[in-house]
C-alpha cells in the first residue's frame, strides 16, 4: 500500500485562547485576528502539497483555520469525533484559582493512569479516545494519501497516542501551541512521527 502524508494542526487561536479561557466542546468560538494570520501563514507555506482530503471538527475554529483549502475545494470531512474534549463546568468561564487548581489535579491524574476522571459534567479522556477510533479507521481504509487533519489540543494529544500506538497516560509528550504542525507518514501498517509541533510556517 502506497505511503499516507498525515498533516495534523491545531487550529488558531481565539480569543477566548488570548484570555486562557477554556472553550472545550462546548463552546463554538470563532478565530480572532491572530488566529486568521496563523491560518494564513499556514496556508502560504502548504498551499501547493497536493492535499486530497480535509478533515475538521465540528466547531468553526478548526474549520475557519483550513478555510483556504476548502476554498480550493480540496474534499472536507467534518468529523465531529475530532471535537476538543469537553471540560464541563469549566467551558467558558474565566479561571478562578480553585478551577486553575482542579485542572492540574486532574492532569496528574491522567498522567498517573486515571484516565476515567473528568472535570463534572465533562468528558474523560479514555472517552474522547474511544469516539476518535472512528477517525482512525477512515484515515486507514480511504483512499487519500495527503491528509489535513485540523483539530484541538488536549484531542490532538489524545489522538496522537492512538495514531502511534503510545498509552494515553504519555499524551503530554505532545505539547503545543496554536496553528503547531504534527507530521505523520502511515507506512505498511504503521504511523510514524515526521514533524513535532511545528511552527515553522508561523516564523516565515
Amino acid at each position: 500500500m502506497p505511503a499516507k502524508q498525515i498533516f495534523i494542526i491545531r487550529h488558531g487561536e481565539t480569543e477566548y485562547n488570548k484570555l486562557n479561557i477554556v472553550q472545550g466542546s462546548g463552546v463554538d468560538n470563532d478565530l480572532n485576528e491572530t488566529g486568521t494570520k496563523q491560518a494564513q501563514q499556514f496556508f502560504d507555506m502548504y498551499q501547493r502539497f497536493p492535499f486530497d482530503l480535509v478533515y475538521t471538527s465540528a466547531l468553526k475554529r478548526s474549520q475557519q483555520s483550513v478555510a483556504g483549502f476548502l476554498q480550493k475545494g480540496i474534499q472536507h470531512v467534518v468529523m465531529p469525533e475530532l471535537n476538543e474534549i469537553s471540560w464541563g463546568d469549566f467551558e467558558g468561564k474565566p479561571q478562578t484559582l480553585e478551577q486553575r487548581a482542579l485542572y492540574w489535579q486532574m492532569i496528574h491524574k491522567w498522567n498517573a493512569g486515571e484516565l476515567d476522571a473528568k472535570i463534572p459534567n465533562g468528558e474523560s479522556p479514555l472517552e474522547m479516545q474511544q469516539r476518535q477510533k472512528k477517525v482512525f479507521h477512515s484515515i486507514v481504509e480511504n483512499e487519500a494519501k495527503n491528509i489535513l487533519i485540523c483539530m484541538h489540543g488536549r484531542a490532538m494529544k489524545s489522538f496522537l497516542c492512538l495514531l502511534l500506538n503510545i498509552p494515553l497516560t504519555q499524551m503530554d509528550d505532545f505539547p503545543h501551541v496554536n496553528l503547531c504542525l504534527y507530521q505523520l507518514e502511515y507506512v505498511n501498517g504503521y504511523f510514524s512521527l515526521l514533524k513535532h509541533n511545528s511552527t515553522d510556517h508561523l516564523n516565515m
